[in-house]
C-alpha cells in the first residue's frame, strides 16, 4: 500500500501522543509542546487513505546526536510496509549524526537490520516516594539555564539545546529543581505530570543517593502518584536503591546506537524521557 511520509504539523504531534497513550506509554500531559519545540521538523507521520497512519520521530539535538522514539503505526495499517517506508523517511533527517533509541527489547533484531548496536538498558520503575525537599534544593530560575545545559551536556555526552529549553520552563504540570553548592549547581531533577501520575527525569547527580534526594525533592514541586522513574543504562545503583524503597521494575528498553555512541560522565541517573532521550 502506498502512503506519503511528511513532516507532522504541532498538531499531530499532539495525536502521535494520544496514540502512545493508548499503547500505554503514559506520555507527559504537556509533552506535545515540548517535544515539537525540540526539532519542530524531527516529527513525521505516513498518510494513507486521507489521515495518518503511521508516526515516528528522528529529533537533532546537536550535529553529532540525534534521537529516535514515537515509532507507531495503527493496528490496521500493520504489516503493509508503511512503518518501515515512514522509518527509512525519518532516519534520513539525521544526516550523519549518531542516532539514539529506546526500542522494546522484542525489536531489537530489527533495529540492528538497520545499523543500530545495543548500549545497554532503560529501565522503567513504579512506585511511591515521600516528598521532601532536601537542603541545597530549590526550584530552577531561567538565570540558570546555562548551568543546567552544562550539566545536561556532561551527563549526556551531547548537546540538546532546544529541548532543555523547552523541557525546564515551568510550568503547572512540569517543575524542575537543582542542587547547589556554594553557589555552584551540582545537579537537577525535572518532574511532569503525566496520564497516570507522575514521571521524573531526567535526574543529574554524582550518585543514587543524590539521585534520589533530588527525586524527593522534585515530588514535593508537583503533586501525583505514582512516581515514574527511568533509570539510565548502567545506574544499576539507583536502581537497587529504587527497588529497596518498594519501587517496581515495569518494563524495560534496549538502549541503541546507530554510529559512534555518545561518551556520557556517568551522571545521568534517569532518562528525560524515553521518546527523545
Amino acid at each position: 500500500m502506498t502512503a506519503t511520509c511528511r513532516t507532522a504539523s504541532a498538531a499531530e504531534v499532539a495525536l502521535m501522543l494520544d496514540w502512545a497513550a493508548k499503547e500505554g506509554w503514559n506520555p507527559g500531559l504537556d509533552d506535545a509542546a515540548a517535544f515539537h519545540a525540540a526539532d519542530p521538523e524531527g516529527f513525521f507521520v505516513a498518510e494513507a487513505d486521507g489521515a495518518p497512519v503511521a508516526a515516528i520521530s528522528v529529533v537533532n539535538h546537536d550535529p553529532t546526536m540525534a534521537f529516535l522514539g514515537l515509532y507507531l503505526c495503527r493496528p490496521d495499517y500493520r504489516g503493509r510496509g508503511i512503518g518501515f517506508a515512514l522509518w527509512q523517511h525519518a532516519l534520513a533527517h539525521a544526516g550523519d549524526r549518531t542516532v539514539g533509541l529506546d526500542g522494546v527489547a522484542a525489536q531489537q533484531a530489527n533495529y540492528a537490520k538497520s545499523g543500530f548496536a545495543l548500549a545497554g538498558a532503560t529501565r522503567r520503575f513504579m512506585g511511591q516516594l515521600e516528598a521532601v525537599t532536601a537542603e541545597g534544593h530549590r526550584p530552577a530560575r531561567p538565570a540558570d539555564l546555562a548551568s543546567v545545559a552544562a550539566l545536561d551536556r556532561a551527563a549526556c555526552g551531547y548537546d540538546r539545546p532546544a529541548f532543555l529549553s523547552a523541557w525546564l520552563a515551568d510550568s503547572a504540570t512540569r517543575k524542575t529543581v537543582v542542587a547547589e553548592d556554594g553557589g555552584t549547581l551540582t545537579g537537577f531533577a525535572t518532574i511532569r505530570a503525566c496520564r497516570e501520575g507522575c514521571k521524573i527525569g531526567p535526574v543529574i547527580a554524582k550518585d543514587a543517593e543524590a539521585a534520589l534526594a533530588l527525586a524527593a525533592s522534585a515530588a514535593a514541586t508537583l503533586p501525583g502518584q505514582p512516581l515514574f522513574i527511568d533509570a539510565a543504562p548502567g545506574q544499576d545503583a539507583l536502581a537497587a536503591r529504587l527497588e529497596a524503597l518498594g519501587f517496581q521494575e515495569t518494563f524495560a528498553t534496549a538502549r541503541m546506537y546507530r554510529g559512534a555512541a555518545p561518551a556520557p560522565n556517568g551522571t545521568l541517573q534517569a532518562v528525560a524521557t524515553m521518546e527523545l532521550g
